[in-house]
């Protein structure tokens, strides 16, 4: 009987830190692709030039394509932070 309690405890275990795990991921991935560092949490910096009337903006992260696996295949990204130097790389649905 204790056997079966501390397996049942242990697969749960496993279960919630795979969906934390899988959580952590995707709010990093949400973040990159917002264009802020999930590392230093910088953020995409916007200028005002008042005499051309024009707005400037200094991207925080690069997003460069690795990989391209065809048009039902996945894409390999790879996601570099111009201020700490972060590189993550992070694979979406074509």
């Amino acid at each position: 009987m204790q056997t079966i309690i501390l397996l049942s405890i242990f697969f749960l275990l496993t279960v919630f830190s795979t969906l934390l795990y899988l959580k952590n991921k995707n709010s990093r991935v949400d973040l990159l692709n917002a264009g802020e560092c999930p590392s230093c949490h910088e953020k995409t910096k916007t200028f005002y030039d008042k005499n051309t009337r024009t707005t400037f903006k200094t991207e925080v992260i690069k997003a460069k394509i690795l990989k391209n696996h065809g048009c039902s295949g996945v894409v390999e990204i790879e996601y570099i932070c111009n201020c700490c130097e972060l590189k993550e790389v992070h694979t979406r649905a074509g």
